[in-house]
Order: structure tokens, then sequence, then C-alpha cells
């Protein structure tokens, strides 16, 4: 029985057993139960749920199906069913496409900054056998394996303890209660210098709890020899007290990315405003934002070094400035030099050949992009989608609206990204 279902990207997922083999749908045998993952998901903001993710429609003689939106990672329900949803990344003509776009996928999540992950080498485990909950566990292991080797941390520690001789601070109230009848013996309370602080507390509680989840012979076998460097350590019994008590500062710099992974794990909690049931889990990441990221850092590594100044998320200019300064522009990426300002915004969508519907470009888009013109007082404006097989050779495509505001398109090659962005770069230097 294969508990894992593989996805992609506005795929739909079905239960009717009558329609498994309908190149249209992916056929779920555990169904039911992904609708009630779906109906049960808790959020953060009251203003996302689940459906921000996947809907659920009825379709006449098929029943309900699942369309899965552009958010990608795992959902991990509490019946030990799996479904691994992969981005849409046009590869070309590679064999192995899921392998592929998982690899292209990790190295897309490492851009962002808020992605816990600085150590993990993909070339050490074979992606094409770890499903992205594997490959998240491995991630952990490899920050762990950097911490031991630079060795855990030790600090003074309080400590209670009935010892037989006197040293800290006599407990009197404990201290009658435990030796009155034992008069050589001291409740004492104490400092001692000691690896079972809160940090080393959770991320020990944290292996433990991924040792009986991985379904890697690897992984596991990794857990079991880090966990020896924990024996002289308590397993954090409330989480929440620990992480309340983990203060990240220059002592404790190495633990900052573990407990962001810790925290995942141990309260299943999301990358995204997510947040499961105790007994199901999801790593969910917005392809938006991660496509962003990806582009804007790579931006810099193409643009800076010929002297273009880059920015991300630029602030200080609005829509409306009288009587007070409202609706802020915040365009993606924002290049200079020289005299010369060009707006770069992304755009996480698949464009497809047919002119007249404006190759599926959305209006409200447009109405941004010549805002962004106005304010930004500049004629060049691009928009950045994802390339695709349909617009892969298509000629270039600019608009023009009559008043010096050129909106010029170009699609990202996110699978050889350079590359692509130093072609972006001698079409505008053109």
């Amino acid at each position: 029985m294969n508990k894992l279902l593989e996805v992609r990207e506005f795929d739909t997922i079905i239960g009717n057993e009558n329609y498994k083999d309908d190149k249209d749908y992916k056929y779920f045998e555990a169904f039911d139960s992904l609708l009630d993952f779906i109906r049960e998901f808790d959020c953060n903001d009251e203003n996302l749920d689940a459906l921000k993710f996947m809907r659920i429609r009825y379709k006449r003689s098929i029943g309900n199906v699942v369309s899965i939106k552009n958010y990608v990672g795992l959902i991990q329900m509490k019946n030990g069913y799996r479904v691994q949803i992969l981005p849409k990344i046009d590869l070309g003509k590679v064999e192995d496409g899921n392998t592929q776009t998982k690899k292209v996928f990790l190295k897309m999540l490492r851009s962002m900054k808020d992605f816990p992950s600085k150590v993990f080498n993909d070339a050490a485990m074979n992606i094409d056998k770890m499903n992205l909950y594997e490959i998240f566990i491995n991630m952990y292991i490899q920050e762990v394996r950097q911490l031991v080797k630079h060795g855990i941390r030790s600090n003074y520690v309080q400590q209670e303890d009935n010892q037989g001789y006197f040293k800290g601070k006599l407990l009197v109230n404990k201290h009658i209660k435990a030796n009155l009848s034992h008069k050589e013996r001291f409740y004492v309370l104490f400092d001692e210098f000691h690896p079972n602080g809160p940090e080393n507390r959770l991320v020990k509680a944290t292996l433990e709890k991924l040792q009986k989840l991985t379904g890697s012979t690897k992984n596991s076998k990794e857990i079991r020899q880090l966990l020896t460097a924990f024996e002289a350590v308590d397993s954090s019994a409330n989480y929440e007290k620990d992480f309340s008590k983990v203060v990240i500062n220059r002592n404790t710099k190495n633990y900052e990315i573990l407990i962001k992974w810790s925290k995942v794990f141990l309260m299943n909690k999301s990358f995204t405003t997510f947040t499961g049931s105790t007994n199901s889990r999801a790593l969910l990441f917005p392809m938006e934002s991660v496509y962003e990221s990806y582009v804007a850092k790579q931006m810099k590594k193409v643009f800076c070094p010929d002297g273009w100044d880059v920015h991300t998320q630029d602030r200080g200019h609005y829509l409306f400035t009288e009587p007070k300064k409202q609706f802020a522009l915040r365009p993606d990426i924002v290049i200079r030099k020289d005299n010369r300002t060009i707006i770069l915004d992304t755009k996480w969508k698949r464009l497809y050949e047919n002119e007249r519907n404006n190759y599926g470009i959305s209006q409200e888009d447009m109405y941004q992009m010549y805002a962004y013109s106005k304010k930004y007082e500049t004629s060049e404006v691009w928009l950045l989608y994802p390339i695709n097989e349909d617009m892969r050779d298509h000629p270039p495509i600019e608009f023009y609206s009559g008043d010096n505001t050129y909106v010029r398109l170009f699609f990202v090659d996110v699978a050889n990204i350079e590359n692509s962005l130093k072609e972006l770069k001698q079409r505008i230097v053109i």
C-alpha cells in the first residue's frame, strides 16, 4: 500500500475510483482523510484558512474534488497518509522530473530569509528516495551535527538535590520534610555547570520525536548517533516553557536555526500562517513568496557586480499623499544605476499563448505596474513570470501606455536562473 500521493501545484485530487486512471485527476485512496484534514485545519489569521492552499469543489458524476493551489510542501495526516505537493517548474527535457524539481525547490527555499537551513547538503542524501518531510528531517540532522561538532552549550543550571554535603542554598521546608531522620543530609538548591539547558532539552526532544516519525533508515541511524551527545541532557517535558526560556544571543547563536526547526517539529508549526492539529502536520510554503525571494537573491548576484543597486520590497512611495500618505507601494525589486530606475515585479503564474486574452495577465497587475511607473517616475517596468513550455520560445512581449510607460515581460528559467537573469540583464542594458 502506497501511503504517499505526489502531486503538483494546480492538480486536482479525487476519491472516485472509477476515474483513477484519468490523466486529468490524481486518485487518492485516503481522500476522505484529506477532506477531514482540510476541514479541521486551524489558522493564526482570521482572514486565512486551509482553503488558501486547497479548494473543495463538487463535480457532477465525480463527486468532491480537491484543487491544489500554489502552496508547496507536505501534508501528513493522522492515519499516516501523506500528500506531497511539488511546484510546477518547467525543466525542459529532463527524464527524472520529480527529483530535479525537488532539488530546484530546495534551492529556492534556501533563499528565503526565514527558512531555517544553512548547512544543508543535498549531495549527501538520496533526494529521489525521500519525501519532503524526510528531507526536512535530514536538514535538522545536519544542523545538529554542526552543533555537536562545535560542542553543545553548557551553562550554570539551577539544581535541587538531597545531598550528603552542604552547598548552595538550603531549602528549609523540603529539607525538614526529606531529612527528619537523616541529619547527615542536606536538601539544597545550587548552580551547576551543565549542558541541561532549555535549548539542549528542546533539541533532544526533537531528535527523539523525529526518530519515531522518520521512515528513513539513514535518518534514523544518524539520529541515534547524535543522541549520544545529549546523554547528560533531559528531554524537554514542557515545550512552551522551554521555548520561552531560550534567548538567542552571542552565546547561543549556534542554536538559532535549530530552535526554529524545533518549533516546526515539536509544536506542529508550519512555515506558513497555518497550524495543523496535534495529530496532523503540514509544512507548506507559498510559492509567490518563495519565487520572489529566489529571484531577488539571484538578481543581487547577477546585477550588483555591474554597479546596479538592487532593493527588495522598496518603501517610501504611496499611491496617495494628501491629506496623508496612504496605500503604500512596494514593488518586489527596484534596481538603480546612474539616473535609471527600473521596477521588476515577480508573479508566480503560468501565462499561455493567447494574445486575445492578454496571455492570462490580470488587469489588476497591469494597473499596479502603471502606478509603479508614475510614482517612481520611470518608464521601465518588467513583469517576471516563471517560464513554461508554451512561452519558452515566444518573442519578447511589451505593452506601451501611450504616455511613456512600458511594461515588458520576461520569463525566468528557475532551473537555470543565473543564466536566465544574465539574459535579462542584457535585455535591460540594450
